[in-house]
């Protein structure tokens, strides 16, 4: 120390005592390699989200979500499908080499390794270039789930008719529900064969339409219980002759009441 200097007291030696303005340093000798993180890549990293966000809800604009009718507990016909961001994975639990005995592929393993993929991929492809073509493997695994996940959500989406289905899972207002005997022996052979796809209390479902305000015979409706009708294909009925004239008994009875 020297004398008419001062004094200055450090608390750790790594530290500099020298206070230095909080400047960002200067990249120009490294062109193309490097760039400060403020302002200059955060406000390239903003734009680029802003772009996607802005055009993300142009299309839920243009092309809203396929929502479906309101829940209805006492529907015991629905078919539930999973969200629309969902799909992708709904739709390759189709395929036989990720569905039957082989199910735990398609919810397990594939998903797993796709998944796990995209996780390692900044670890298999260490290359220093940023461009897509200097990094084959990153880029082409990202490439690869992409197309997958667009693919098989509109491969979904395009065998569903979602109108129709927000329209039948629609709840049945009480003014509009039937009285249904279900002690009578015509509700219990309904309840064996039809009421997966009708609903149990006939209003239908999403995968058969409603037996409720129908304009049929007896006999017209055992024949279309066996042989089906549109897209009800036949066989769908199991039983004997006697059961069949009870279900057809019972399905006019509750609309001969309403």
């Amino acid at each position: 120390m020297h004398k008419g200097k001062g004094m200055k007291f450090v608390g750790d030696s790594r530290i500099s005592a020298e206070r230095k303005p909080n400047i960002p340093k200067d990249y120009s000798e490294y062109p193309g390699r490097t760039e400060a993180f403020w302002p200059n890549f955060l406000l390239k990293e903003w734009l680029a989200g802003s772009v996607f966000l802005v055009g993300f809800l142009c299309l839920t604009l243009a092309h809203p979500s396929p929502l479906e009718g309101m829940a209805d507990p006492t529907d015991s016909g629905y078919i539930p499908l999973p969200d629309w961001y969902f799909l992708f994975l709904y739709e390759l639990l189709k395929y036989d080499f990720a569905s039957g005995p082989y199910i735990l592929f398609g919810i397990i393993i594939i998903p797993g390794l796709a998944f796990g993929g995209l996780l390692l991929a900044p670890f298999l492809d260490k290359g220093p270039g940023r461009r897509p073509h200097r990094r084959p493997v990153a880029v082409g695994m990202m490439l690869l789930a992409l197309t997958s996940v667009i693919w098989l959500t509109y491969q979904s989406a395009s065998h569903v008719d979602w109108e129709s289905r927000a329209e039948a899972n629609k709840p049945v207002p009480p003014s509009e529900q039937v009285n249904i005997d279900t002690d009578s022996e015509g509700y219990a052979v309904f309840e064996n064969n039809c009421m997966s796809c009708h609903g149990e209390d006939l209003q239908g479902g999403a995968a058969g339409p409603s037996l409720v305000g129908i304009d049929r015979s007896v006999d017209e409706v055992k024949d279309i219980a066996q042989n089906g009708t549109g897209s009800m294909p036949p066989g769908q009925f199991s039983g004997s002759d006697e059961e069949l004239n009870k279900l057809a008994e019972f399905i006019i009875s509750v609309n001969k009441e309403e």
